[in-house]
């Protein structure tokens, strides 16, 4: 069991404030500070600085919550392990990204689960930041995401490596035949939200040649996978996304190809978990598995 103070750095940590993480914890502001000074006290170092009312973690700050996520993580999934140990049945909480989530994970989970009968598993779709979000919070075990994440926070495993392209309508007209992503700027772009793999792979793609998305004549943004590849396949505009998710449109003519010069781009699908974890064995057995498949 984490010692209590540990709660508190990790409030403080969240919230950068230790009047609003006395409010949450239900505690006063000196017992607050008084827990944070234990700590400091026991390491032997300061753990948080001050540049005029700003307050941000030191160096050491930062390596002792990244420790005490994961130990928390851990200590979440050690009570669900010990209450599930007498019982053949286990269960297995993940996540994956919306793009792994619908079209590159469900046979393998077909497979485990056949192979598998007495597990239950639970899988949230969700977009990156979410994922990692639930994964500190020992929400979810591990997960499978396209999305950026810290390294130095996560350790990870490639799970696959899919190519990123644009497509539009079979039918879809263009004046000239793009070439270039500066080609597609006169066209209506449907993407996913803020904080979705899909769409900061986009950004950060644009952003290396000096664009952005406000370059495109309209922007819509939908959180739904199938609704953008309905709306580009009635031809409502030109979206950008992994081969993966519209090989079936692909052969069946319906979605197009834009081929772009200026276009060339591979992007790791990883399997991730808390860095350092106890149960590391477990999940890189449960990678090879899924992997397998």
């Amino acid at each position: 069991m984490l010692d209590f103070r540990v709660e508190t750095f990790i409030t403080v940590c969240e919230y950068m404030n230790f009047t609003k993480a006395a409010e949450r914890l239900n505690i006063t502001q000196p017992a607050v500070s008084q827990h944070i000074r234990y700590m400091e006290d026991v390491y032997g170092t300061k753990l948080f600085e001050f540049t005029g009312k700003k307050m941000k973690l030191t160096d050491s700050g930062k390596l002792l919550l990244n420790t005490f996520i994961t130990m928390k993580h851990d200590e979440i999934h050690l009570k669900e392990q010990i209450k599930e140990g007498f019982r053949e049945s286990k269960t297995i909480h993940f996540g994956a990204t919306l793009t792994i989530g619908e079209f590159l994970i469900p046979r393998q989970i077909c497979q485990y689960l056949k192979t598998n009968p007495q597990v239950s598993l639970k899988m949230l779709v969700a977009n990156t930041s979410e994922l990692l979000e639930k994964l500190d919070k020992g929400e979810i075990d591990f997960a499978v995401v396209e999305g950026y994440f810290t390294k130095s926070q996560y350790d990870h495993r490639l799970y696959s490596r899919e190519d990123y392209i644009a497509v539009c309508a079979a039918n879809h007209f263009f004046k000239k035949e793009p070439e270039q992503m500066e080609d597609l700027f006169s066209e209506t772009i449907i993407l996913r939200e803020d904080g979705s793999g899909t769409r900061e792979i986009l950004e950060r793609a644009l952003e290396g040649k000096n664009y952005a998305l406000s370059d495109f004549k309209n922007k819509v943004e939908v959180s739904n996978m199938n609704v953008i590849k309905f709306l580009t396949k009635e031809d409502c505009g030109i979206t950008f996304l992994y081969e993966a998710a519209v090989k079936d449109e692909l052969k069946a003519k319906t979605l197009r190809k834009v081929h772009l010069k200026d276009l060339n781009i591979q992007h790791d699908m990883t399997f991730i978990w808390r860095k350092n974890s106890i149960f590391t064995d477990y999940y890189c057995k449960l990678f090879k598995i899924f992997q397998t498949f």
